[in-house]
Order: structure tokens, then C-alpha cells, then sequence
């Protein structure tokens, strides 16, 4: 298996910070300690789990971020984002429409998803990109 390529602290902050100059929103960190806590969620699943692939640590990166609210504002945006970056750059192209993208997002964010659900979804919707 080859090395993963991680979302960090520093990628997650310029996402936040690109998402809000083009959607607007208010700008800051509200928790610091829990945009980490949410970046090192997949990593820690990936150490204790025998069952990680890519659609569950990005799952991970989106529901933590956007559960967790570690930001003052955008953090479905940044964490929908967040967690399909890290497909990208882990070789999975995403093939779901906005509308469906924007009420899977949603749904979880309300609760009226979880985290399986998510994951199903964006298994349903994720490829390998062809190179």
C-alpha cells in the first residue's frame, strides 16, 4: 500500500480561508485544539483499524470538521472540501452532483445522517483517477 498523503493543519487552515474569500462567512479558528482533534481522527483510525481505506479517512476528515465545529464559520464547506482533497490527493476522483454533495453534507451535519451513511455515499460516488 502505498503512503497516504494527509490533510494538515496548515492545508486545512488555507481551504478554510480560500472557502470564506469565496462564500463568505465569518473568519477565525473557534477551537484550535479541535481542528486538530478532527485532522488526526483518520490517522488514529487508520492505526487502530484494520478496515481503512481511502472513502473512510475522508469520511472521518468530513464528519469530524463538521461535528466537531472547529471553526467560527464554514465548517461544512471546509470539511466537505477537507475530506475530498484528501481523496484527490490520494489518487479517487469524486462524481457526485453539488445538489447531492450539498444535501449529504447537510443531512449530516443536521443529524439526520451519520457517519456510515456518508462514507456509503461517498463510496457510491468515488473512483480511481485514471492515470
Amino acid at each position: 500500500m502505498s503512503e497516504r498523503v494527509w490533510i494538515d493543519e496548515q492545508l486545512a487552515l488555507a481551504v478554510h480561508e480560500q472557502l470564506l474569500v469565496r462564500h463568505g462567512g465569518l473568519a477565525g479558528v473557534r477551537d484550535l485544539g479541535l481542528l486538530r482533534f478532527a485532522l488526526a481522527r483518520p490517522q488514529q483510525l487508520e492505526a487502530y483499524g484494520d478496515d481503512m481505506d481511502k472513502v473512510t479517512a475522508a469520511a472521518a476528515y468530513t464528519v469530524a470538521i463538521v461535528q466537531n465545529h472547529p471553526f467560527a464559520d464554514g465548517n461544512k464547506r471546509t470539511g466537505f472540501v477537507a475530506g475530498l482533497l484528501f481523496l484527490e490527493l490520494n489518487g479517487m476522483a469524486f462524481t457526485a452532483s453539488e445538489e447531492a454533495a450539498t444535501e449529504a453534507v447537510l443531512a449530516l451535519a443536521s443529524g439526520q445522517s451519520d457517519e456510515g451513511v456518508y462514507r456509503a455515499f461517498l463510496r457510491d460516488k468515488c473512483s480511481p483517477i485514471s492515470r
